[in-house]
């Protein structure tokens, strides 16, 4: 079985909570059994271990001589009602780089020690106020950078996650008792544990763990940005589209045909998500070998993408004609993403002689519209279209719950694979010590999800990419 998460209480740590840098305040917290006792020593006002939880107090933060290092403000909270369990003081003091050193220094030079980074969430988690899974949702919620990421953090810390399968878990839980049971009267040839309601439960599990574990790629797309390529012939624009998007010259910008050669890749917020615009190398039939390593990787860009922006250039209507007309619809045909079209450079040419002949390829129903990436001309009407695409592709946000990371995705795909086992195994009769063994399976890969059973080195792997404050 795996090791228990070990106690890390026995030490009072210290860290900046707020973000580095200067500032007009910077939150230094204080947490272990001595936080109080620590506080008091370098305290000048009301004495901190004599006040009641969750209060705040104006007073002055002394240096190891004594001296007033700043004027802040402390905020006492009483364990156990803590974010960490423990006792805990919050300074808040003036942003000053200095005085936040400073007053680490002189937190670790009466009794303290630097906080690891993620510890105060671990302790969170070791004390039982939170679970592995909403932990992993705080490190989502603090590197959130959509509303779309943010939402889906907060579900999950919440307790979205682990409340519907504690509940699946805890009639497994139930049921597996009855059925070792039966074991203890084995000779007697009795049955506890009603197979139907083992099969019927057994299969609730292998559903909801299937439906959470197909979530995995939207809620990892929303929060580490959705693709979206632009891609078309040389020269249509693309790279300019780039730049317009980004507000940034991120691209270099030519007229010479072929100019990108490989894949350039930024992040925007597009209404409430995070998108990685992947411009990709012109679409054309080159004998230039380091141009065709381009084009290949622009083909996986589509692939992999979960839009793709056509761009096509309304000076050149003749680019997606003839034996480029297959490449385009080769590439259409066989792409999994979502396509929204474009005639770009209708500032300086008629769209229409392009846009008759992209409507050749295009599927029926695909947005097709005109645009100036150097002018600006249509491009709040593609960010539109582009938001609406992304709202189909990421579904309601408020009502499903989504799996974020790898490691959640992985226990839930063993769930899936042993409560499959379950249910073939008590449909073809097998004894039920086997199908214990099944079960205690099952209830192990859900237990790792909320961290119920969970090993040291996993922990250690989750709560190192927290930051040093939290």
């Amino acid at each position: 079985m795996a090791e228990k998460p070990q106690t890390l209480n026995s030490d009072t740590i210290c860290a900046i909570a707020t973000a580095p840098g200067t500032g007009g305040i910077a939150v230094i917290r204080l947490a272990g059994p001595e936080a109080f006792a620590i506080a008091d020593k370098i305290w000048q006002g009301t004495t901190l271990s004599q006040t009641k939880s969750h209060t705040a107090h104006l007073g002055n933060i002394l240096d190891t001589d004594n001296s007033v290092l700043d004027q802040a403000v402390a905020t006492t909270f009483r364990a156990p009602h803590s974010y960490t369990g423990d006792d805990t003081v919050e300074f808040s003091v003036h942003g000053s780089p200095y005085v936040q050193k400073r007053l680490l220094e002189v937190l670790c030079h009466n009794g303290a020690r630097i906080a690891q980074p993620g510890e105060y969430t671990r302790r969170a988690f070791t004390a039982g106020n939170i679970d592995l899974s909403q932990a992993e949702a705080i490190a989502d919620l603090i590197a959130a950078r959509s509303r779309a990421a943010h939402r889906v953090a907060v579900s999950q810390m919440r307790g979205g996650v682990s409340r519907r399968l504690n509940q699946l878990r805890q009639q497994l839980i139930d049921l597996s008792a009855l059925l070792e049971l039966e074991l203890d009267f084995s000779e007697q040839d009795v049955e506890f544990a009603p197979r139907d309601r083992l099969i019927n439960l057994a299969q609730q599990i292998y559903a909801e763990v299937t439906r959470l574990h197909g979530t995995y790629s939207r809620g990892a797309a929303i929060r580490e940005g959705i693709p979206v390529a632009i891609a078309g012939p040389t020269n249509a624009g693309k790279s300019s589209l780039l730049n317009t998007l980004l507000g940034d010259d991120r691209a270099i910008v030519s007229d010479i045909h072929g100019t990108t050669r490989d894949t350039i890749e930024d992040t925007i917020t597009i209404g409430d998500h995070l998108v990685r615009i992947i411009d990709t190398a012109g679409l054309r039939h080159t004998n230039d070998t380091i141009e065709q390593i381009g084009i290949q990787r622009t083909r996986r860009a589509i692939n992999t993408a979960a839009i793709t922006l056509l761009i096509v250039d309304a000076t050149a209507p003749d680019a997606i004609s003839g034996t480029e007309k297959d490449t385009f619809r080769d590439i259409i045909a066989n792409t999994g993403s979502t396509i929204i079209a474009a005639i770009n450079k209708t500032d300086i040419a008629d769209p229409h002689p392009a846009a008759e002949k992209l409507r050749q390829i295009l599927p029926p129903g695909t947005p097709l519209l005109e645009i100036s990436a150097h002018t600006g001309l249509g491009i709040p009407r593609l960010l539109r279209a582009i938001e609406e695409k992304l709202t189909q592709i990421t579904g309601d946000i408020n009502a499903d719950i989504l799996i974020t990371n790898a490691r959640q995705a992985q226990a839930l795909a063993d769930a899936a694979t042993a409560a499959a086992a379950v249910i073939d195994a008590l449909r073809d009769g097998i004894p039920a010590d086997l199908v214990a063994l099944d079960i205690r399976d099952t209830l192990h890969h859900l237990a790792s999800l909320t961290g119920t059973i969970t090993s040291t080195t996993i922990l250690h792997t989750i709560f190192s990419r927290f930051c040093i404050g939290k």
